[in-house]
């Protein structure tokens, strides 16, 4: 394995195609699940040359909190179904590696276990449940387990409909699989800005908002007082049709205006991607299925080889386009592909 699309090809081959359609497809005809990935090809990097890059860092901060890379593991659920020991697994190769991990409300492990397995910076996802005590609970668990913010996910009211796993009969989720918190049937159509003054009132933790994609959310995130928020369609799995991470990335980077950090993912492969959406207005980067896939074909060690190869790209890309820190990258580092 010497990329990420190693691991994706290798993922393919290996898992059961009735739970890999789970993790591999997206809603409808996928249209949004394609365009993340083929956003990035749409920009082009601009390297400076005769700039000095015998030392440099990948290493930058998210939320006060400092990470050796400015990606992160996004949060994807239901890791037992790819490997014996799941979120443990992902969790003891993102400490290892120093990588901030963001786990799923969907998690089949504790936070308590996942705690135990490194010390590394972790974040916990949140989906809002028709049953406001459990919801309390989970914030307040995860607190205690030494997460250090809280990632909203607001793009599910409902269910997308993901139509390779009803072809292939993917129960969501599976009968036999122990979910600690909560499934996607209990969340609540019901969320509001309001809601986020509740969660507000209620955690003390910084708060991230995940799943905005216009400028008129970001504004109103950031006036419902956010410290951070990040672009995603989630992996083209709700709302097929819109807009791809890194195309809605300018206008919510705009409209942000420097009030909050913004993150971005969807179809990130590559360390170059990684730069692309820094230069375009993000402090950092997630992906989900690049990580999955190396946690399915070899559990932890896969992690934390997919881990050492796009964190060698993005100091390799960084060295190359002239910057000695991701904090250098910045809108003159990138023009649109022509047509």
């Amino acid at each position: 394995m010497i990329n990420v699309t190693d691991y994706i090809e290798a993922a393919r081959e290996k898992v059961d195609p009735k739970t890999w359609c789970y993790f591999e497809g997206g809603a409808g005809d996928e249209a949004t699940l394609r365009a993340n990935a083929a956003a990035w090809e749409r920009w082009q990097l601009r390297p400076r040359m005769l700039v000095d890059v015998s030392e440099l860092t990948t290493s930058t901060t998210l939320l006060g909190t400092e990470v050796s890379t400015p990606l992160g593991i996004a949060p994807f659920a239901m890791q037992r179904l790819l490997d014996p020991a799941g979120e443990v697994a992902t969790a003891r190769a993102a400490a290892a590696a120093g990588t901030l991990l963001c786990v799923s409300t969907l998690t089949t492990s504790t936070h308590a276990e996942i705690g135990a397995a490194g010390t590394g910076p972790r974040w916990f996802q949140l989906y809002v449940l028709t049953d406001r005590q459990r919801t309390l609970d989970h914030m307040h668990e995860a607190r205690e387990a030494g997460y250090s913010a809280l990632v909203l996910t607001v793009d599910v009211p409902y269910l997308g409909r993901r139509e390779r796993d009803l072809r292939l009969g993917f129960e969501n989720p599976p009968p036999d699989l122990d979910l600690p918190y909560a499934n996607l049937f209990e969340t609540t159509p019901a969320l509001s800005w309001r809601d986020l003054e509740w969660i507000r009132s209620e955690m003390p933790l910084p708060l991230v908002v995940k799943g905005i994609l216009t400028r008129e959310d970001a504004e109103l995130a950031v006036e419902h007082g956010v410290d951070a928020i990040w672009v995603s369609n989630h992996g083209g799995r709700q709302l097929d049709g819109v807009p791809a991470g890194l195309e809605a990335l300018p206008e919510v980077a705009e409209a942000v205006a420097g009030r909050a950090e913004v993150y971005v993912d969807g179809g990130i492969r590559r360390g170059t991607d990684v730069l692309k959406a820094l230069a375009l207005g993000a402090r950092a980067a997630f992906a989900g299925r690049a990580f999955a896939c190396a946690l399915a074909v070899d559990g932890e060690n896969g992690v934390a080889h997919a881990l050492s190869l796009l964190s060698e790209e993005i100091r390799l890309a960084l060295g190359l386009l002239g910057c000695t820190s991701p904090e250098q990258v910045g809108r003159a580092h990138v023009q649109p592909t022509p047509s």
